[in-house]
């Protein structure tokens, strides 16, 4: 069993800091808690993140103002809500959705098990803003 993982959405990066890889992601001051982050790659214009949600866990509203989400469930399902347009999108295993800069949006696990899902973001500067 994995030990929850916070996630700071705003991680110190240096200039020789261009790749990470981690196994056991746990930074704090984090916004929210979910149950495992593994960072693939982190660079200034890129990150790729393996997210494990437990079932009712929710990464809360915000938005990005540069980077494009691209979501791709590799387990359970994962839930996207979006409000302009407002909707709620349920993908399955193998399924893949993705968001534009600037659209408000939380994602949540309302299945019956765990979901993990990898997460690519870019191109451009990474922010994480309250919506």
């Amino acid at each position: 069993m994995c030990a929850a993982a916070t996630f700071d959405p705003h991680p110190a990066q240096t200039e020789n800091e261009n790749y990470a890889m981690s196994t056991d992601v746990q930074p704090t001051n984090a916004n929210y808690a979910v149950k495992n982050v593994e960072t693939v790659v982190a660079s200034r214009d890129v990150q790729a993140r393996i997210f494990t949600l437990a079932v009712g866990e929710v990464i809360p509203w915000h938005f990005h103002s540069e980077t494009t989400d691209h979501y791709f469930v590799l387990s359970g399902t994962l839930t996207v809500e979006t409000r302009a347009p407002g909707g709620e999108r349920t993908l399955g295993v193998g399924e893949r959705y993705h968001l534009a800069p600037g659209n408000a949006h939380a994602v949540s696990n309302h299945g019956a098990t765990d979901c993990r899902f990898l997460l690519l973001q870019g191109v451009g500067r990474y922010d994480w803003i309250k919506a």
